[in-house]
């Protein structure tokens, strides 16, 4: 504890006597100033004991002894010791008054007791109330760090809050909540999550102070990593602001669990690298040798069906931010989930079919296509939604090869549409001529149909009309010439004349496949 005015009135040397304000010794006193000022204030910080002898006061003046004491309890002054036998032989009157009116504690020194005696005993006290502090932040220190080596980040917390008589929170980088202590803190330490997020953003290392939900506490939150992205945050919260022992607590913890998110990121690095390996082995068919190289590092994963999902983009950070959300979402559900960065532009993460973290993927995707959405109106700038998705079907590790291609397939038509994620699945349950919205679709349906609509601008013929009717009749002469109104032998010789102009033959399956793709591209462009 620090000294307080009731500690200096019972101090045997001293000899003090209380002549005002009572009732407010257990004020702490952060240091003794000695001023002979009229006016002292411009140089006090508060929390000051004010030491004067009236040598430039009129003290008995009860006017002027107002102004004086009421500019001193506004200015934070804890205390008043008035020297008595230098100019005054006992404390005049009007001070008294005005002080126990203002509720200033207003102390008599005896001319025996010297300024310096009072300084050094305030001094030696805050040096003793630090000392303890020192003390005790250590061997909280120690006592974090076998929690730490013992029970982990769950035992650590739990040994924090008991520190600061309080509660404490760990989240992940996305600013989920991973545990707290104690539990009753879990509902608590949710309703922070944006105040987290806020927080996530600014340079590491970062820290704030925010009002506790409900200003129920006082809570400090700090960032964890040495990183330029934070790796993870802790929470404290406690009914007042932190003392120095639970200061060095605080410290303590936030280099301790710093330490171990830096260390399981160089774990997860090793685990990457498994990753790849195991990737590599199921791509080239070798479920087998894959599910040995893993082991139990990926748990089920290998043995249940799984989704693989390709990232591309060429901001690293959008890349980083979509393993982020995969990992974070696997960690929280406890799923297993193999994430293999490709180069710089692309991502590859193999996840359980209708797990928790593909869910957090088509999130994530549907928050950038909103984002997206808003950057038409230009309220977004830069590259940062460059990214694509392909999802591929359901597979097991024997189809692997084919779920990856399944979903470079995916990610090809993202691209082209202009989407953030398209699902593989999609694609086969819909229709093939959104596809043909392709540029180089549209340049060869052009280039294939340029003759015959050359041809008809002659006025010599509809021989495009004819050939989509006649195409769509599957071939069958009365029935297209019905729907042109012509007669049969009038389309037969324009489809002759088709064949001439292309050069091709109409009996041929491919040719009749082209030219009705040609036709349905040309059809979407108008």
């Amino acid at each position: 504890m620090p000294p307080t005015l009731a500690s200096l009135v019972h101090h045997s040397a001293l000899k003090l006597t209380v002549r005002a304000g009572e009732d407010h010794l257990d004020v702490p006193v952060r240091w003794v100033h000695a001023s002979e000022l009229a006016d002292p204030v411009p140089y006090m910080e508060g929390g000051e004991l004010l030491l004067i002898t009236a040598l430039k006061l009129d003290a008995e003046d009860a006017k002027a002894m107002r102004r004086y004491v009421k500019r001193l309890v506004g200015a934070g002054v804890v205390g008043l010791g008035f020297a008595v036998g230098v100019n005054y032989d006992e404390i005049p009157e009007a001070l008294v008054a005005t002080a126990q009116e203002e509720g200033l504690p207003l102390l008599e020194v005896p001319r025996r007791t010297p300024f310096i005696a009072i300084s050094k005993a305030v001094s030696a006290a805050i040096a003793a109330d630090q000392y303890r502090s020192v003390t005790a932040g250590f061997a909280a220190q120690r006592e974090l760090t076998r929690q730490a080596l013992t029970d982990g980040p769950e035992g650590l917390l739990t040994a924090l809050a008991a520190q600061v008589d309080g509660w404490a929170a760990l989240y992940d980088a996305s600013g989920a909540v991973v545990a707290t202590a104690p539990e009753w803190a879990g509902r608590r330490a949710a309703r922070l999550t944006a105040d987290v997020e806020r927080l996530r953003d600014r340079p590491a290392p970062a820290s704030s102070v925010v009002g506790g939900p409900d200003n129920e506490d006082r809570v400090e939150l700090h960032t964890l990593g040495t990183g330029r992205r934070p790796r993870a945050a802790l929470a404290v919260g406690t009914a007042a602001a932190l003392g120095t022992a639970e200061r060095y607590a605080v410290h303590s913890a936030i280099a301790l669990l710093t330490l171990t998110t830096e260390r399981s990121r160089s774990l997860q690095a090793a685990q990457e690298r498994i990753g790849a390996a195991v990737l590599r082995m199921l791509l080239a068919g070798q479920p087998d040798h894959a599910r040995a190289v893993a082991g139990d590092l990926f748990g089920g994963l290998l043995d249940a069906p799984f989704r693989i999902v390709v990232g591309e983009s060429a901001d690293g950070a959008a890349l980083d931010a979509l393993a982020e959300v995969v990992e974070s979402a696997a960690a929280r559900s406890g799923e297993a989930v193999l994430v293999v960065p490709e180069g710089r532009e692309r991502l590859v993460v193999l996840a359980v079919d209708d797990g928790a973290a593909v869910e957090a993927c088509a999130e994530h995707a549907a928050t950038l296509e909103a984002e997206r959405a808003t950057s038409a109106t230009g309220e977004r700038t830069g590259d940062e939604d460059d990214l694509v998705v392909g999802l591929s079907a359901p597979a097991g590790p024997i189809a692997a090869a084919a779920a990856y291609k399944q979903a470079e397939q995916a990610l090809s038509v993202a691209r082209r549409r202009g989407r953030v994620l398209v699902e593989h699945e999609q694609l086969a349950a819909g229709s093939v001529l959104p596809l043909l919205a392709d540029d180089a679709v549209r340049a060869f349906a052009d280039g294939l149909l340029r003759p015959l609509s050359e041809h008809d601008a002659t006025g010599r013929g509809d021989l495009v009309a004819s050939l989509r009717a006649w195409l769509s009749r599957h071939g069958q002469w009365d029935a297209a010439a019905a729907d042109l109104g012509v007669h049969r032998h009038t389309l037969r010789y324009r489809m002759r004349r088709v064949e001439e102009i292309l050069g091709r033959s109409l009996d041929d399956p491919d040719v009749r496949m082209e030219l009705w793709l040609a036709l349905k591209a040309t059809a979407a462009a108008e």
